[in-house]
């Protein structure tokens, strides 16, 4: 038994394949404080369930960095530079503010200690700590009250000859995070930041795990945020690594959907509970290895996904101008929203309450009733400061977040030189099938995926990933670019024997500030770099010099996915249903998504499946294929 657990904001997901194939699911409302305690009553109620092999996607990471409730970190730096992290870079994010809000550092002034050593930009160790130095490093440490440390010195992703004397100088002090580990690339500040919060994250991701750990005797796998499957034990030393854990599968959970039903051009769309998480596809997802979180950067490689605080708890409000705003802050799972019994504050969840979408004994498959009556009455609390009936209000809140959703998708298609009209929308979530069409008509997409499992969709994701091991090293000043590769891959096949290896490159024209990742290719490195700045600012440079700034390993190990066999349609008759739907209350035919013929059907009306509904409305038809995945299409 393999069992997938994608712990949101609002909902923790569980879906469980047997040993013959079969998959369940259910959801259970999650909980910040006590994140462990959710997953363990969901594993309690499968039988067998904690002795399963468990792949898990995590926001523990996320949300000490969100929430600031990390570990206290001291950083270890080269004398000189202790104050990098506090300087960091002089971008201005916000250009016309003239005193913008002053960003804490994760690691504060007092507890950066500088060490007296030096490695030279070429790997040459000038300059070894001294022993006596390296004694009196630990008393302070040992006197400052941290709780991890962070050791970043000069140029160790050249030559991390210095780095490892200090490791075994503090060995069993305290938890270190060695940035020729973690983020073994040059640039110092973002090395620093990604080494920092990995410290920062990494006791509780170590004691998270650990409780999970106790209870369960399988083998427990954590999600990367660059779509791969990481021990747990390893993914403790590398929290950092996590922090895009639950999108993640997410996004490999629509490519695998899309696939299965010949889409490989998609624009992946997860709207939950508290967030939307969009991304685009190409047959493979895109990736990066630049991310901030809370503002701070993060160098390890990651799937390129945009979110937005918009989802089905986002609260609306009326602002000091009058304007109707909805999110980003969100009701979460408590006390979620209005109509989950709780809370009284409007949420875009209510809305669909409001006009019909959602009906009151539906929801998880009538496992939890909702409260339609107190949904309207706070839906009153926008209405009446604009002077409008609830109906309109639950209508303009739809449609302001509606366009916050629609920029996040013009985010990583129009402003990464693509066209979201070549692509079909893959939607998913507890309220992406609600969203979806209307989204795609105002982007001039005419085909949307409502895919099968749409409500637990990360977490079939994370059982459809990969085992995935990222190895880096600098080359901006290495000779032979071969042997960076092969040194490399001798360290992938140690940690992951069976693996099959990939190799990439991060190259950008000579004098360029920043670089592309691709795929290396030994015969003609520069071609797919050409390619690729094409896409992404429109123009080559073919007579221009390129340069290798980093060489990439990675090792992959295949696992066995799930099959989606063709399904036999159950006969049912849909009930009618009255709802709220392109500006008026309209009788529409309710389906349960297993009756859905194959032949196409026209619009309006709602498919209903446990965890997510689909609204199709006029002008688009929806049919079911093969797989039990939802396929919709307008003119």
């Amino acid at each position: 038994m393999r069992i997938g657990i994608d712990a949101g904001g609002t909902f923790t997901d569980f879906l469980v394949l047997d040993d013959d194939g079969r998959l369940e699911s259910f959801k259970i409302r999650s909980s910040r404080a006590h994140p462990a305690r959710v997953i363990l009553d969901g594993l309690a109620r499968i039988a067998g369930g904690l002795n399963a092999d468990i792949v898990h996607g995590s926001t523990v990471a996320t949300n000490a960095v969100l929430e600031r409730k990390g570990a206290k970190v001291a950083l270890v730096t080269t004398a000189g530079f202790e104050d990098v992290i506090q300087i960091g870079r002089q971008n201005r994010e916000r250009l016309y503010d003239l005193m913008p809000p002053q960003r804490r550092p994760l690691v504060s002034r007092e507890l950066c200690f500088g060490l007296d050593e030096r490695t030279l930009f070429d790997g040459e160790v000038e300059r070894a700590p001294n022993p006596l130095a390296l004694k009196l490093l630990t008393a302070r440490l040992q006197a400052s009250g941290a709780e991890s440390i962070a050791l970043c010195l000069l140029h160790s992703y050249r030559n991390p000859a210095n780095e490892r004397r200090v490791l075994a100088a503090l060995e069993g002090l305290l938890p270190v995070s060695a940035s020729h580990e973690i983020c073994p690339e040059f640039r110092e500040y973002e090395r620093t930041s990604t080494t920092v919060m990995n410290a920062y994250v990494r006791p509780l991701m170590e004691s998270y795990l650990a409780d999970l750990g106790r209870e369960c005797a399988g083998s427990l796998f954590i999600m990367q945020s660059n779509g791969g499957l990481l021990p747990a034990a390893h993914a403790a030393r590398n929290a950092v690594r996590t922090v895009l854990s639950g999108p993640a599968g997410g996004v490999v959970g629509a490519i695998e959907m899309a696939r299965v039903s010949g889409f490989e051009k998609i624009l992946g769309f997860d709207m939950g509970g508290t967030s939307t998480d969009v991304s685009l596809c190409e047959g493979r997802p895109h990736e990066s290895t630049e991310a901030y979180l809370e503002g701070f950067p993060i160098r390890v490689p990651l799937l390129d996904i945009h979110t937005v605080g918009a989802g089905g708890g986002s609260i609306a409000r009326v602002d000091e101008g009058g304007l109707l705003r909805v999110g980003p802050e969100s009701a979460g799972a408590d006390p979620g929203p209005a109509c989950y019994g709780a809370g009284d504050l409007p949420t875009v969840t209510d809305a669909h309450v409001v006009l019909g979408r959602i009906a009151t004994g539906q929801f998880l498959g009538g496992a939890m009733q909702l409260d339609a009556e107190r949904a309207a009455q706070a839906m009153d609390r926008v209405a009446a400061p604009l002077g409008i009936d609830r109906v309109t209000a639950a209508e303009g809140i739809l449609r302001v977040a509606n366009a916050n959703m629609q920029r996040a998708i013009r985010v990583v298609s129009v402003e990464r030189g693509h066209d979201p009209r070549e692509f079909a929308l893959l939607a998913f979530g507890g309220c992406g099938g609600l969203h979806a069409c209307e989204i795609a008509s105002e982007l001039g997409i005419r085909t949307v995926i409502a895919p099968k499992y749409a409500g637990v969709l990360s977490a079939l994701g994370m059982l459809m990933a990969d085992h995935v091991r990222d190895h880096a090293a600098g080359a901006l000043e290495t000779a032979d670019i071969e042997v960076s590769f092969r040194e490399l891959e001798d360290r992938a096949r140690l940690d992951s024997p069976a693996g099959r290896l990939e190799r990439f490159a991060d190259i950008r024209y000579a004098g360029q500030s920043y670089e592309l990742t691709v795929p290396w290719n030994p015969r003609d490195p520069a071609a797919p770099f050409h390619a690729a700045h094409q896409k992404m600012y429109g123009y080559r440079d073919q007579n221009r010099a390129v340069e290798v700034v980093t060489v990439r390993v990675r090792a992959r190990i295949s696992v066995v996915k799930p099959s989606f066999q063709q399904e036999a349609r159950r006969s049912s008759t849909p009930e009618l249903r009255e709802i709220r739907v392109s500006g008026r209350w309209q009788t529409v035919r309710a389906w349960q998504r297993n009756a859905v013929p194959a032949r196409a059907n026209p619009g309006p009306a709602l498919v209903l499946d446990y965890g997510s509904t689909t609204l199709v409305p006029s002008g688009w038809t929806f049919r079911r294929d093969r797989t039990g995945n939802l396929i919709l299409r307008t003119e």
